[in-house]
Order: C-alpha cells, then sequence, then structure tokens
C-alpha cells in the first residue's frame, strides 16, 4: 500500500512568522508536506486547482484568520492550532489549542511537541482520518540504526541544551570526541539539526519532553 504523506496548512499573515513555523514543522516532520499561506481563500484557491487528493490532517492558523473563519475552523477544531499567546474572546474558541509563536525555537519546539503528546494521548485522532502530525515526526527509517551507548548518552544531553565543551566535561571525554559522535548521530539518522535529534530521542523515549 502506497504510503500517504501528511500534508499541513499553514495560515498566517504574517510571512516571516509563517516561515519560520514552516522550517520547524519541517525539520520535525519532514515526510510531512508543509504549505503556507496568507489567508484560508489563498489556501482554498490553491486545494481547488491542484488533484487534491490529500486533505490538510492540520492547520496551524493565527487568531485573526480564526476569528474572520470560525464556521470552517470550528468544524475543524481537532485539526487546528491557533498561532496565539492569549486566549481569543467567545466561547466559541475556548477549546482550541493555542501555540505562542513569539517563544524562542527550542521552547516552541518543547511547546508543539507537547501539544500532539497530549492530543494524541486524549484521542483526538480518529484512526480512519490521514496520517497525523504525531505519526509524521517518525523521520526515521522503520528500523532505525543501533546507537551506542555513549552515543545514546551524547544525544540525550545534546537535546537538553548542553554545548559540546559540557557534554565533555560531564562524559570525561574529549572535546573532539564528542564532535565525532555528533557528526555520526546525525549521519546515522539521517537529520541535520537538534530539533530533528530531540524530536528523535522524545519518539523513541531517550529524554521525555518535559526535559527538553
Amino acid at each position: 500500500m502506497e504510503k500517504i504523506t501528511p500534508r499541513i496548512a499553514v495560515i498566517d499573515r504574517n510571512t516571516l512568522e509563517a516561515a519560520g513555523l514552516r522550517a520547524i514543522i519541517t525539520d520535525m516532520a519532514p515526510m510531512a508536506e508543509v504549505c503556507t499561506f496568507a489567508s484560508l481563500e489563498e489556501m482554498l484557491r490553491e486545494s481547488n486547482s491542484v488533484d487534491e487528493t490529500v486533505p490538510f490532517v492540520h492547520f496551524f492558523v493565527s487568531s485573526q484568520v480564526l476569528v474572520a473563519h470560525a464556521d470552517f475552523f470550528l468544524s475543524r477544531q481537532r485539526q487546528t492550532i491557533v498561532l496565539t499567546s492569549q486566549a481569543i474572546a467567545g466561547k466559541q474558541f475556548e477549546h482550541f489549542r493555542m501555540l505562542d509563536v513569539s517563544l524562542p525555537e527550542r521552547d516552541l519546539l518543547r511547546a508543539i511537541l507537547l501539544l500532539f503528546r497530549h492530543a494524541h494521548g486524549a484521542g483526538h485522532a480518529s484512526r480512519s482520518e490521514a496520517p497525523s502530525l504525531m505519526s509524521s515526526f517518525r523521520n526515521v527509517p522503520e528500523n532505525p540504526p543501533l546507537l551506542s551507548p555513549r552515543e545514546t548518552e551524547v544525544l540525550s544531553l545534546v537535546v537538553r541544551g548542553f554545548i559540546n565543551k559540557e557534554i565533555a566535561e560531564r562524559l570525561c571525554i574529549s572535546l573532539p570526541t564528542v564532535v565525532t559522535h555528533r557528526k555520526n548521530l546525525c549521519e546515522k539518522l539521517r537529520v541535520r539539526s537538534v530539533s530533528a535529534l530531540t524530536i528523535y530521542a522524545v519518539t523513541h523515549g531517550i529524554v521525555p519532553v518535559e526535559e527538553i
């Protein structure tokens, strides 16, 4: 059976904000197709102009877009994450999940992971729906390479925010050895960023999401 690529929409008039979020989500879920739009109308026009065989599994939308198109998103509440740091006036909006995109990248990554872990655990994703964003976090082969105990130690410290010098001191190894371990981790896992290493560590139970 052919695998379905999850599609994720970021709808925000702030192009820099949308581009930054798209980069993080793509880094977190490289198996997903992340599309950015300035408005819901733009998304719908583009969707109608292509063969729309795979619906969007999640929508990251600004609060302005949500309020302007309440009916559309209320019927897709479980799939929608609102880009705002404040609650939105109106009882109909009180159950939407919120994401503060003004957070530093590391904190934003943690917030996204927590959002989807809680949603997944609460059973928000139906088995009949297209693949969820949580499933697209499995950004490594189905049979991931075996990490050595030392590589696992280095990985856990990297995603907890320690710099190379601190890792070397904690593990009583040289700085060049830490650099080599980090290079080997990226090659083994086929990733190129700390965000991607973090996703691997969290989804494989190496580091709790609360500790990143």
